[in-house]
């Protein structure tokens, strides 16, 4: 794997660049975020395996970054569940499970859908226009999806999801959701290449954003329950049929038959 490094640096009073900081002091907040943003993207993306020990020393020369850097954005990665702390023995990227996987969608279908019933019901007419603005952005980027912007279509899709959502205000349930989303995002990464996978996405967006805006909020939460079930049901088939398997994980069948002879 390539190094990772965050130049151009924000510079600090006297002229020290932000990484002088990180390595001889307290490390910047900018400089965190960044280190941050980059390990959560690796992790979610598969360039750190599941269940792949994060040692800081490697990762010091990995990322270009201090060791209290390091320990901050990994900190903050254990808060998001992306990563696993081992009491004195360090960190490691989360695993990932078959069982996490329907676990996460079953959460997310009745959070969401109720979460947009009740945005319909109470949206107004700036709702709708933030709503429009999402879908025209997100629709110019998904026709098809191109894969050196998927990075640019998964902020869209974000957007568009928490715009359906933003006609009923509620804090805890765009939280809840979002942290739903980023594991949510480690599967669907996953998911892509798999024979026979696949979907027209902006359909999918186009069904519930159509009903969104003429207020039909029942059938607008049962197209939205279909579109996060669409690629976990693709890849829970695929892991079920042997035709992949999650990394770090040995196949479901082996699972299955180690549990037997336990």
């Amino acid at each position: 794997m390539a190094k990772r490094s965050f130049h151009p640096l924000i510079a600090l009073a006297g002229g020290h660049a932000a990484a002088d900081a990180s390595l001889h002091g307290a490390p910047s907040r900018t400089l965190i975020e960044q280190t941050y943003a980059t390990l959560r993207s690796d992790i979610v993306e598969g360039r750190l395996a599941p269940g792949s020990k994060l040692r800081i020393e490697h990762l010091r020369t990995q990322y270009e970054v201090g060791a209290g850097t390091l320990r901050e954005a990994l900190t903050r990665l254990v808060s998001d569940a992306l990563v696993t702390v081992e009491g004195q023995r360090g960190f490691r990227v989360a695993p990932i499970a078959l069982q996490e996987l329907e676990d996460i969608t079953t959460l997310r279908v009745h959070i969401e859908t109720d979460a947009l019933r009740q945005s319909i019901r109470a949206g107004d007419a700036q709702w709708r226009e933030a709503l429009a603005e999402a879908y025209a952005a997100i629709s110019a980027e998904e026709q098809p999806i191109a894969p050196h912007r998927r990075r640019q279509w998964e902020l869209l899709n974000v957007r568009f999801h928490e715009a359906l959502l933003a006609g009923h205000t509620s804090p805890w349930t765009v939280r809840v959701l979002r942290l739903l989303s980023r594991h949510s995002e480690r599967y669907r990464f996953c998911a892509m290449g798999l024979p026979g996978g696949v979907r027209d996405v902006h359909a999918e967006h186009t069904e519930i954003f159509a009903l969104a805006m003429s207020g039909q909020d029942a059938r607008a939460a049962l197209a939205l329950e279909a579109h996060i079930r669409a690629t976990p049901d693709l890849l829970i088939r695929a892991l079920r049929e042997g035709r992949a398997f999650l990394p770090g994980c040995a196949p479901p069948q082996l699972q299955a038959k180690s549990a037997t002879s336990a």
